[in-house]
């Protein structure tokens, strides 16, 4: 861990100048208690790093949580041995992408399971609650439910050291939590212009607890957040279908953890509560399950915190850019995709090129600069691989 300033406190051992200048000047703001963390995974986000911890006392900046509210992962380990798999996996990969609307704007034709109704009512339901219509943000809101998206989002049937297989996804709050986060970032813009602050960037306005525009903020990001639990849910309902139809078998689900990496929760930290927002970080307190998955073709990881204060019981979410995916686009062949593909099932496409494993931080290295924040249970690697363009 590297002391960067009083209020920044560093654990990524790759870290180029222009992102460590992004977290510096979001250390600056004068709320932030006691500091911010920089995880290890730590790249230039939109007005905060992706990898930061970010500890606020009576505001909360909408952009420092992140625009996919309550993206995150979910796995499942089943009772099957990669022994006990069928030998052609292109059906498994087929199966997942037809049963899981993929990319960007994917959706379903219409609500056709009753688990996928059950969790629609729930969230309308809660909506309700919190006072406001989701449709004003996204009309297909509820067709979006079970769907994957596009980037670093994925869909894979993972192995662990023991060859036992798990199912591994990566999702958020779809079109709608996208929405609601522009909506506020654009709140707070107006609210610090009109209250004439002064802001080091405009992607760090902020809204003031106690107003109605910050419990406005705070109701609807639950809302999403919850919205991204569920439709990881209802994809890994759905992946288990798959997999119990390629197998011929009922899928048990032996073990299962489902975490966020970009929401914010009240919590106490340092003797004071905080509004702790995690913009591509996970939870990490002493024994806490959770998930860090890799680049697509490399490790992922089943973690349990070690509850280390300083990192404010908070680990990386995954591997973090190190190309834009422009400039991954430009310097990256198919052929080197391919290569780093070698044994895993997936989809033989140009279109993922932005996602090839180099355009990204070692995930090995990520997991050493990590050692002191969680340790590894498991050690999971892709023999499927399904994504979204």
């Amino acid at each position: 861990m590297e002391k960067i300033t009083t209020r920044l406190m560093n654990w990524a051992s790759i870290l180029d100048e222009g992102t460590r200048a992004q977290a510096e000047t979001t250390a600056t703001m004068p709320f932030i208690y006691p500091h911010l963390a920089l995880m290890p995974d730590a790249h230039l986000g939109k007005g905060a790093t992706v990898g930061s911890v970010i500890p606020t006392l009576g505001a909360i900046m909408p952009a420092a949580v992140g625009v996919d509210i309550g993206c995150g992962m979910v796995a499942v380990r089943t009772q099957f041995h990669v022994d006990e798999l069928p030998a052609d996996r292109s059906v498994v990969r087929r199966a997942i992408a037809s049963a899981i609307p993929l990319s960007a704007g994917a959706r379903n034709p219409r609500i056709s399971r009753t688990h996928t109704a059950e969790r629609v009512t729930e969230l309308e339901s809660l909506a309700d609650e919190a006072g406001f219509d989701p449709g004003r943000y996204a009309s297909v809101w509820d067709l979006q439910l079970g769907t994957l998206g596009s980037g670093n989002h994925f869909l894979e049937v993972t192995l662990d050291e023991e060859d036992r297989v798990w199912l591994f996804l990566h999702s958020g709050s779809r079109g709608v939590g996208n929405k609601i986060a522009q909506h506020h970032i654009g709140v707070a813009r107006t609210f610090c212009e009109r209250s004439w602050i002064d802001l080091p960037d405009p992607d760090l306005a902020y809204l003031v607890e106690g107003t109605d525009e910050f419990w406005s903020y705070i109701r609807q990001m639950r809302w999403a957040q919850h919205y991204a639990l569920l439709n990881r849910e209802e994809m890994m309902d759905r992946m288990l279908t798959c997999l119990a139809e390629w197998t011929g078998a009922a899928v048990e689900r032996i073990e299962e953890i489902n975490c966020h990496h970009n929401y914010t929760e009240s919590e106490k930290h340092f003797g004071k509560q905080v509004w702790l927002s995690r913009k591509g970080a996970i939870s990490a307190r002493t024994g806490e399950a959770g998930l860090i998955p890799g680049s697509m073709g490399t490790a992922s990881y089943v973690v349990s915190g070690l509850g280390n204060p300083l990192s404010l019981m908070s680990a990386p979410h995954g591997a973090g850019r190190v190309y834009s995916r422009t400039r991954a686009r430009k310097t990256f062949t198919i052929e080197q995709l391919r290569e780093a593909m070698v044994g895993i099932e997936f989809e033989d496409s140009a279109a993922f090129l932005d996602e090839i494993p180099a355009a990204y931080k070692d995930i090995d290295q990520v997991m050493a600069d990590a050692s002191d924040l969680v340790e590894i249970r498991h050690t999971l690697r892709q023999i499927v691989n399904v994504k979204g363009t």
